[in-house]
């Protein structure tokens, strides 16, 4: 099976007790950054932002990755256009 990494940072967040603008002041991170993070929405983040993130939270920046079982890609065939 497939492997696929993500952020983890929505789950520490919560344990945390605290907001994503919240670590994102406290961080010194851009709050689109977190939340984009926290979403899995982006794929690229740089190093200083992963130490920035994990010290505020209190662990390794190999803790805001995990790698989980990727879901099959499932292609949908084209629509087909009505001829007129």
């Amino acid at each position: 099976m497939d492997m696929a990494a993500r952020f983890r940072l929505a789950k520490l967040i919560e344990d945390a007790g605290i907001s994503q603008r919240e670590l994102a002041q406290r961080a010194e991170v851009s709050p689109t950054t977190v939340n984009r993070m926290a979403k899995n929405l982006t794929a690229q983040v740089s190093l200083n932002t992963l130490d920035a993130l994990s010290r505020e939270l209190g662990c390794e920046p190999g803790d805001l990755i995990e790698r989980v079982p990727q879901k099959p890609h499932v292609r949908t065939p084209p629509k087909r256009r009505g001829r007129g």
